[in-house]
Order: structure tokens, then sequence, then C-alpha cells
């Protein structure tokens, strides 16, 4: 069992950045691959970005590269997604996931993930 919880959200100007963590409890956090999607109102859940266990793959959502990073703590059980040069139209709930047995590619479906967070509210201001 892995419980995540993300923290960071919040208000920010279009330009700027912000970090979001996600934090899981348990002592197996480094078997996980980690993922974060979001969601807008009225939106499907859409996928943001990846990492492997190991922190040596990475994938990102065309809309979000060359913003977004996902860097991994194993040590810390900690994934973050930095998010920078933040636009208007990436204001969401974002949410953590973690996968235990997964390939890169099938990271980008949610339905791949064994346990969800909570979610984070992220929100720009123009």
């Amino acid at each position: 069992q892995v419980q995540l919880v993300e923290s960071g959200g919040g208000l920010v100007q279009a330009g700027g950045s912000l970090r979001l963590s996600c934090a899981a409890s348990g002592r197996t956090f480094g078997r996980y691959a980690m993922g974060w999607f979001r969601q807008a109102p009225g939106k499907e859940r859409e996928f943001v970005t990846a990492i492997n266990w190991s922190g040596g793959s990475t994938s990102y959502a065309d809309s979000v590269k060359g913003r977004f990073t996902i860097p991994r703590d194993n040590a810390k059980n900690t994934v973050y997604l930095q998010m920078n040069i933040l636009k208007p139209e990436d204001p969401a709930v974002y949410s953590c996931g973690a996968a235990k047995v997964a390939t890169m590619m099938s990271l980008s479906r949610w339905h791949t993930y064994d346990y969800w967070g909570q979610g984070t509210q992220v929100t720009v201001s123009s």
C-alpha cells in the first residue's frame, strides 16, 4: 500500500514558476514509476509527465515539454513537478500517481497507475 500526498499548489502569475511535491508513504517508493496528471473543470484528465523508478527515463506531454520537469528523490520518497513559464491553459487540479509495473509508454495512461493522491489546485492569473 502506498499513500500519496501532494502539496505546493496555489496561485501564480502567468510566466511564473511553481513546484509541486508528491510525498509517498512506505519503504517501496523506489520501486514505483511516478506520474503527474491534471484535470481542469469540464475537461478530461490529462497526462502531464512521468518518470521511471530509477529516474533514468522521463516522458512529457507536448503541451509542457521544455517548461515542466519531474525530478524524484527516492531517499525522500518524493517526486516533484517543477513548472516554469506557466500559461493560462495550465490551471487544473494536479494529481500524482504511482505505478508498480509499467512501460514508459503506458505511463501516459491514467489506468496504469495503482495509487493516486488527492490532488492540489494550481491557478494561473493573467
